[in-house]
């Protein structure tokens, strides 16, 4: 089973402890993709408009959350 299987697997666990801790590590990863996905739509000349849509988010948020540095990758370098 992959690392991702696992966590969805341990995240539905009957002891609060797996199940939280599953759920922490997933919220992690997904960030990190959306992260990963916004850069790469800026990259290609997606609007923050365009890529909010698909977030399903305001384009105040993304644009908060992403730009100038702010982001969760760019934190990172």
């Amino acid at each position: 089973m992959s690392d991702t299987a696992q966590l969805a697997s341990d995240a539905g666990s009957r002891d609060p402890a797996v199940g939280l801790r599953a759920v922490r590590a997933l919220r992690m990863l997904v960030e990190r993709l959306e992260a990963l996905q916004v850069e790469n739509a800026r990259e290609q000349g997606w609007s923050w408009q365009e890529i909010a849509h698909c977030l399903e988010v305001s384009r105040q948020a993304v644009h908060k959350k992403y730009a100038g540095g702010r982001g969760l990758l760019r934190r990172e370098r």
